[in-house]
């Protein structure tokens, strides 16, 4: 089951591969997105999606993008091989885009594919590490119209994408949280929710499902004061003699209503900067479970 998930997951990765490669293509042709959807007659949003990998192409697809562009016949060939390998689908298509917006369904897909992953976030545990009665607070402190079945749906997907932390195989991604310590202050309802939350963030760095540290109220200003919370992906590279390129670390950024993908060179160069930053100031894992710990007696 673990096996069939897996390879489920992966055509997170051939999308991306296939939507860069395609934008390789248009840029050495010199076509714009404005011009491409025109003769594909379809949106430029649409073409943008695809070069991004948020959505699966099919092969006649690639084929007319390919011959406007004046690619070459064997390339295009292996681009309409790869499409093939686009329609998969992971377990995050089963739900509706209330409790999974499509915009996000590349982000999990990608944390299924991912061998690291870090994040950083000022103001809420992410919700890989979310314990469940802080898990509802957050998603009821979303949009003021969430209707109970929404955060329940909203509960089923974080669960799920816990899962990754405990999988067997493929070996789940080293994942490194670094949270500011405002994060971890605070009253949530339902009482005692903040309290359970903090024990998870305990357990987790215990049973080594991830390494949490925070980031001390003693630094006020650094690198990532600017920047919010981001998520930087790197992908195990590709098996042996299977062809295909390894795949770039993405940076991902959520909003409010979108979220963008960024694995351009200087762009992860960037947020590289910044994660280093952050590394070098916020605390030890020791450090930080005493600072937890500290929190939970009421002494922090």
């Amino acid at each position: 089951m673990e096996t069939e998930s897996a390879d489920r997951a992966s055509s997170s990765v051939p999308r991306r591969q296939l939507g860069r490669f395609l934008r390789q293509q248009r840029e050495a042709a010199e076509r714009t997105l404005k011009v491409t959807a025109e003769y594909m007659e379809c949106s430029v949003q649409k073409l943008w999606r695809i070069e991004k990998g948020a959505v699966p192409v099919r092969g006649p697809e690639v084929k007319q993008l390919c011959h406007f562009y004046g690619t070459d016949p064997a390339l295009t060939e292996a681009l309409v091989s790869l499409a093939k390998q686009t329609r998969a689908r992971g377990w995050w298509q089963s739900f509706d885009d209330l409790a999974m917006p499509e915009w996000s369904e590349l982000h999990v897909g990608l944390e299924q594919a991912a061998g690291r992953i870090r994040k950083y976030d000022p103001q809420v545990v992410p919700g890989l590490l979310q314990a469940h009665a802080y898990m509802e607070a957050v998603l009821r402190a979303g949009p003021p119209d969430v209707s109970d079945e929404q955060v329940k749906a909203g509960i089923r997907v974080e669960q799920e994408r816990q899962r990754l932390l405990s999988r067997h195989f493929p070996p789940p991604p080293r994942l490194e949280v670094i949270l500011a310590e405002a994060a971890l202050l605070g009253d949530v309802e339902p009482q005692g929710a903040m309290q359970q939350q903090l024990w998870h963030l305990l357990k987790a760095n215990e049973e080594g499902r991830a390494i949490v540290r925070v980031l001390p109220r003693s630094v006020a200003l650094h690198r990532a004061s600017r920047t919010g919370r981001f998520t930087i992906l790197e992908f195990p590279p590709p098996a042996r003699g299977d062809g295909n390129a390894p795949e770039p670390p993405t940076v991902y950024v959520r909003s409010l209503t979108g979220a963008l993908y960024l694995d351009r060179p200087p762009e992860i160069a960037a947020y590289e900067r910044v994660w280093s930053d952050l590394d070098a100031r916020c605390l030890s894992v020791a450090g930080s479970n005493a600072l937890i710990s500290g929190l939970l007696l009421g002494t922090g």
